[in-house]
């Protein structure tokens, strides 16, 4: 393995922004690369102590011989959102110069060249621009967050689904949202965009794998599932031919939850005030079901307002806090339908 280190200056003098990268070198120039990130959402760190698991497989295949594609590895991949604090308390999923959420405002290419991207922008503008730059090529890339508190997931791009069941299932996640349009330059957007109207030798769909994995909730940083999560990272590489391992059994069926994100009910709070929830991720509901209940003016009557569920579905996360304002949202409903409320493009800010 080999490391070296990115640096992005920053906007004013003295200030600059570091990161490492990690570098395995194939065997087989034919064989599929990855590409791994983590963090981008910086407060968000259940796939970086996943990475962190998965580096001694990883130094064992090479010490083995085992790797036949490269594989690239950023464990942080946001030093400018892991700087950030206000008020005692980590901010890391906007940039605080430019309000802009880290995984929005990437570019967005006409194909996969990299000599099309901007050369100048703002230090979070030229973050992104690094990131595309040493991500784009390769056959596996895999952006790595979490949610507020949540069951695994994959947001998938309809050009690669079914070809992508197996790395769900290597993966062992319990569900897969498909999505079709990104108006908003989303890193996983910025990685599958560029291929879709390429020639077919070069988009080689049946061989690529691109997805924003989910890994449950933001507070799941734990020993287990970072071990769990980082044999999922192996299967999967193992499957598509990166890393030889002939002790592993091919992938089984995918057998989670697979919708189009015209199905999620986000549900926008009605009220202010305190949620009490009746439901939890994984909890299989029927319409009518009461989710949750806002306690908006505590002790008095008409003082609570249910909020129920528009159709059967299953809970995917909800809020890490118990705190809500009107209009933000409660939970994601993976309907059995499209949604009354259906969103294009993202889901949220």
């Amino acid at each position: 393995m080999r490391k070296s280190v990115e640096r992005v200056t920053g906007d004013s003098e003295g200030v600059s922004y570091e990161f490492p990268v990690l570098r395995f070198s194939g065997s087989d120039k034919s064989a599929p690369s990855a590409y791994l990130q983590a963090a981008l959402h910086a407060g968000e760190l259940p796939g970086v102590v996943a990475i962190d698991a998965l580096m001694p497989m990883l130094n064992k295949a090479e010490a083995e011989g085992r790797i036949r594609g490269s594989i690239t590895i950023v464990p942080w991949a946001n030093p400018i959102g892991r700087a950030q604090y206000h008020l005692g308390e980590h901010q890391g999923r906007f940039h605080l110069g430019t309000r802009t959420n880290f995984n929005r405002g990437f570019p967005l290419l006409a194909a996969p060249d990299t000599a099309l991207l901007p050369a100048h922008g703002a230090a979070d503008k030229r973050l992104k621009i690094r990131l595309v730059q040493l991500s784009l090529g390769h056959d596996i890339v895999l952006d790595l967050h979490c949610d507020d508190e949540g069951l695994a997931y994959l947001y998938i791009h309809t050009s690669l689904w079914p070809s992508m069941a197996d790395c769900a299932a290597a993966m062992g996640v319990d569900a897969v949202l498909l999505w079709d349009e990104d108006t908003s330059g989303t890193f996983e957007g910025a990685s599958i965009m560029p291929y879709q109207n390429a020639p077919a030798e070069v988009a080689r769909f049946d061989r690529r794998v691109v997805t924003t994995v989910e890994y449950r909730g933001i507070l799941d940083v734990d020993g287990a599932l970072a071990q769990s999560d980082a044999e999922g990272l192996y299967r999967l590489l193992v499957a598509r031919g990166t890393v030889v391992d002939t002790a592993l059994p091919a992938p089984g069926r995918f057998t989670g939850v697979v919708a189009p994100l015209e199905n999620i009910d986000m549900m926008p709070a009605p009220r202010a005030g305190a949620i009490l929830y009746d439901v939890k991720p994984g909890d299989r509901v029927a319409k009518g079901d009461r989710l949750a209940t806002i306690v908006h003016t505590p002790g008095e009557e008409g003082g609570r307002t249910e909020v129920i569920a528009p159709q059967a579905g299953l809970i995917l996360t909800r809020r890490s806090r118990r705190i809500i304002r009107a209009g933000e949202d409660l939970l994601k409903l993976v309907g059995d339908h499209k949604s009354d409320d259906a969103r294009s493009g993202t889901l949220e800010d």
